[in-house]
């Protein structure tokens, strides 16, 4: 499983970060995601997806 970040999307309102703080952090300089492991474990799909799906821009995606 692999998390992209379309930076060209992202507005930084850090939704992914308050669902995923483990994997996503909002860099205030530069109002975008930080993806801080962009490789989670399997046992970990269901709280990063639920953070992908909650970016009100659709600037994520998961991949296999």
């Amino acid at each position: 499983m692999k998390i992209h970040a379309d930076l060209e999307k992202c507005e930084g309102l850090g939704m992914c970060e308050a669902m995923a703080n483990d994997y996503f952090e909002v860099d205030e300089d530069e109002d975008h995601v930080v993806v801080l492991d962009d490789s989670p474990p399997e046992e970990d799909r269901a709280h990063v997806y639920a953070a992908v799906q909650a970016c009100p821009v659709l600037a994520l995606t998961l991949a296999d």
